[in-house]
């Protein structure tokens, strides 16, 4: 294994057979939240089997061959902590925050959890129809659907464009055999980051997942790759529903984390519509009335990524506000930001990058991401000042870039 002090109480080790192990300490907590990421999920799976790894990550909460489900349950519940995971469109995370005293715990059953699941097929048929409610959940909920829809239309024939949780038709054929088979080639060390922070020593973390056996596991085979991002489908698409508001995106594809026009990127979001503040939340639910919630978005994935507006308003105003919407994205994409603008939108980005770490959970993510994304580690002061280095110029290509309208994909969901 091979360690290095990456900063001030902030550890990296890789080990022989490839799993990848961070943690931070942070001074003047009482827990620890740790994780473990598999690097498999939505991207890398085909048509037929959309939702696989979203019911894996379920399946595997149904007992292991030491514990049962309500074991599971029970097991950190019971000293306070608490137990999650989810599935992105590039990898899965198990993730678990428990007093200090119980990291042990919390290693040996999230370790349970991913290595050792039974995968029984009568636990699957149970499973299932909870899948199946969440996916008839997210039908109900059209804020939530609309973007679904948006990343369907936008890659159509790329994995990006699946839903997570697969569709009522493949999750109804996935049998055990399927997730055994997912199981067996991507749950290994090789595809595995584990991230802590919190009140820990890095030197007892290592002793601890050595004894969970994270070292002397058998690499795997190599990570799955994912096929290539083609260019966004550039249409307007409408989707009839019986809703009180029609809901829409206007969007477009970008490009991925580790891209270095990232920044520039968010502090256009920052202007154009993140928080109160922004000219879109400015514009169209205070001076036209017209929504309730309105605000830009951005996404990063490995392979590419996407930004855009979501809008919820009544039907008979949703042209208004769609127009409103792009006066000002084609404000942006021909003037860009500058002087004090630019300078605020700078101070606004700093502000909420270092107020979104200033709990271990977060932490742990971040550390993460290093290994997920083959990212560099900087210093949260490193970030602030890349942040700080933008300029206009790198500003308005962004926005020349990704902005005009005829970039745009639009989806509108509600009655015809």
């Amino acid at each position: 294994m091979q360690t290095q002090r990456l900063d001030e109480g902030l550890y990296r080790t890789d080990a022989d057979n490839g799993v990848t192990v961070f943690s931070e300490v942070l001074p003047g907590v009482r827990s620890v939240a740790v994780g473990v990421w598999v690097k498999t999920a939505s991207v890398h799976e085909v048509r037929a089997k959309m939702g696989v790894s979203h019911l894996l990550e379920h399946m595997v909460f149904k007992g292991t061959e030491r514990r049962s489900a309500r074991d599971i349950a029970l097991e950190l519940e019971v000293r306070g902590g608490s137990l999650d995971a989810f599935t992105s469109r590039d990898h899965t995370s198990y993730q678990a925050r428990v007093l200090d005293e119980d990291l042990s715990r919390a290693l040996d059953v999230l370790t349970d959890l991913v290595r050792n699941p039974v995968l029984r097929a009568s636990d699957l048929e149970l499973e299932r129809k909870v899948v199946l409610e969440e996916i008839n959940t997210v039908e109900d909920t059209p804020d939530d659907l609309v973007f679904d829809l948006h990343s369907e239309t936008l890659w159509p024939d790329h994995p990006y464009g699946f839903p997570i949780l697969g569709t009522r038709e493949t999750v109804a054929s996935l049998e055990s055999s399927d997730l055994r088979a997912l199981h067996g080639r991507a749950y290994h060390p090789r595809q595995a980051v584990i991230a802590a922070a919190g009140s820990l020593n890095h030197e007892v973390l290592l002793k601890l997942l050595a004894k969970c056996g994270w070292f002397t596991f058998e690499p795997g085979p190599e990570p799955a790759g994912a096929p290539a991002v083609p260019p966004g489908t550039r249409t307007t698409r409408r989707v009839d529903r019986d809703t009180a508001q029609t809901h829409i995106v206007m969007g477009t594809d970008t490009f991925p984390y580790t891209d270095k026009r990232r920044y520039p990127l968010m502090l256009l979001n920052t202007v154009l519509g993140s928080g109160m503040s922004s000219r879109l939340f400015q514009r169209v639910r205070e001076e036209l009335g017209l929504a309730y919630a309105i605000y830009s978005f951005q996404s990063f994935y490995r392979h590419s990524g996407l930004t855009g507006v979501y809008v919820g308003t009544h039907p008979s105003s949703a042209q208004q506000a769609v127009d409103a919407i792009s006066g000002e994205i084609d404000r942006v994409a021909t003037e860009g930001l500058g002087g004090d603008t630019l300078a605020e939108a700078k101070q606004q980005l700093k502000g909420q990058v270092t107020l979104s770490l200033e709990n271990p959970a977060a932490r742990m993510h971040r550390l993460a991401a290093l290994a997920l994304h083959d990212e560099p580690y900087r210093t949260i002061d490193q970030t602030l000042a890349e942040i700080d280095r933008v300029t206009r110029d790198e500003i308005a290509a962004v926005a020349a870039a990704f902005f005009p309208a005829e970039r745009q994909t639009v989806v509108w969901l509600g009655p015809n």
